[in-house]
């Protein structure tokens, strides 16, 4: 497997490689021309300071006196150009070698090139018309007396380019150092940058490859900026591990639950049925105990068929598509009104507080349904009898309102936090319910948890008020 630690560095590398060349390029390019342009920038001072000496010293027939080429000589031996000086034909009167006489003295320059530095044009390389064997770069520059400002001759520095570049490699040497480590500090950088990079996401992996294996227990470090996006990752990845967790501790409370359900009415079925097959119960008593079993195999049928309705209740309504715009008002009085027969039976009085105008809602209508038909179905079943019982409908500028309250028995304070617990039974449920299995309300909870809603559950002085929330359809 391919590490993305090395991808990053590797790509990370390349760039900076890449760049450091195109740099590097650059500034040897851009420092070799500034080199020249410094050297060149020498030899005009050089003419010009040669062109003054000349023009100061110098006559029509004193152009190539001692007194001038030892000058010359002189500056160019602290400059290390070649210095010469022609007469306004072009004729060498005097130079700069190290001889007694000037080697090229009486040379005359070509009339191309005396022509094109006389009409001003620069003649940067050249070999003077074979005056030299190699090319050299020309600097040239007009003598003229003081006193009348007649053309008296030309200054002539030149320099050979291995000369001018002879710090070149030098140059390049120190240049080339620095590169290095400069390009090393960048490669170093990125290597701890991009192991710092891939550290959290092999974190990461390494809790994934655990929660594979059932172990929700693992979390990523959060790294020291929480806000960036590895931060916004590792913080998103810890939720989903919490969510995880949380569903495998109910899963496990569910079986542990469900098991406890199915352990008791299995244990007397299979009991009643052996002490029948066996003798142990006698003849006389057998309907009695297959009664029994007939109890508790439905008591098992309806907890199956509860435990699936509750699931496929769950699932519909966390489906937003499910969804419509209905009148709630309608839908409570429709509910309350399949209550009742039995209500008459129990001699309660219901008071249906429901307002007159329409309340629109946004929800899904048969998981609301289920909702206010078991909490009509708990409230009836435990308010005692002749008791009131109220139902009412409100609302304010955000949500609707469904209040539904009986008169009975007070649910214990203890008891409040678990009500809508899967499989919680209370005392109260517990006396007065035999042959409920503790889904309903969990139920109520989960439907209206997945429309983002709330409810909330008062009990006190033998009155117990249960209270939630819906979305308005106009808001």
């Amino acid at each position: 497997m391919k590490s993305i630690y090395l991808r990053n560095f590797t790509a990370t590398a390349l760039l900076v490689l890449t760049c450091f060349i195109l740099v590097a390029f650059s500034f040897l390019g851009i420092g070799r021309l500034y080199l020249i342009r410094e050297y060149k920038s020498d030899m005009v001072a050089s003419a010009e300071e040669v062109s003054r000496t000349a023009a100061a010293v110098g006559q029509n027939d004193s152009m190539n006196s001692w007194l001038l080429s030892m000058i010359i000589s002189a500056i160019s031996r602290s400059t290390g150009n070649h210095i010469f000086i022609t007469d306004a034909t072009g004729l060498v009167m005097s130079c700069s070698d190290q001889t007694p006489m000037c080697k090229h003295y009486g040379t005359l320059l070509p009339e191309d090139i005396m022509a094109e530095i006389k009409s001003g044009q620069e003649t940067e390389i050249s070999t003077l018309g074979g005056m030299y064997t190699n090319p050299r770069y020309i600097v040239t520059h007009e003598i003229t007396r003081e006193t009348d400002g007649e053309l008296m001759g030309y200054v002539f520095v030149t320099n050979a380019p291995d000369n001018i570049l002879s710090n070149w490699s030098t140059f390049v040497l120190i240049a080339t150092v620095i590169a290095v480590l400069v390009l090393c500090m960048s490669l170093a950088v990125s290597l701890v940058y991009s192991k710092r990079m891939a550290r959290p996401l092999d974190e990461i992996a390494a809790a994934s490859r655990k929660f594979a294996r059932g172990d929700f227990s693992v979390r990523v470090k959060q790294q020291e900026d929480p806000t960036d996006e590895m931060g916004a990752l590792i913080d998103s990845f810890n939720k989903m591990a919490d969510s995880l967790q949380n569903a495998e501790n109910r899963r496990s409370e569910f079986i542990a639950n469900v098991s406890h359900e199915l352990r008791t009415p299995m244990t007397t079925i299979a009991g009643f049925a052996d002490g029948i097959l066996d003798g142990t119960i006698p003849k006389d008593q057998e309907t009695k105990y297959l009664t029994s079993i007939r109890d508790e195999t439905r008591r098992l049928s309806r907890l199956v068929r509860d435990m699936l309705d509750a699931s496929q209740t769950r699932a519909r309504a966390a489906d937003p598509s499910k969804r419509t715009v209905f009148d709630l008002t309608e839908l409570v009085l429709q509910t309350l009104l399949s209550f009742e027969a039995r209500a008459t039976q129990k001699n309660l009085d219901v008071d249906p507080q429901l307002p007159e105008n329409h309340i629109m809602v946004i929800a899904d209508k048969d998981a609301i349904t289920r909702v206010i038909y078991n909490l009509l179905d708990n409230a009836v079943k435990f308010a005692t009898p002749g008791s009131c019982l109220t139902l009412r409908l409100y609302r304010d500028a955000q949500k609707a309102y469904v209040s539904i309250k009986d008169i009975g028995e007070t649910i214990p304070q203890d008891d409040l936090p678990f009500i809508f617990d899967r499989f919680h039974k209370s005392d109260r449920s517990r006396s007065l319910d035999k042959d409920g299995v503790g889904l309903g309300l969990y139920l109520v909870k989960s439907i209206i948890n997945s429309h983002d809603e709330d409810i909330a559950v008062k009990s006190e002085d033998g009155a117990t008020e249960f209270v939630f929330t819906l979305k308005l359809a106009d808001k």
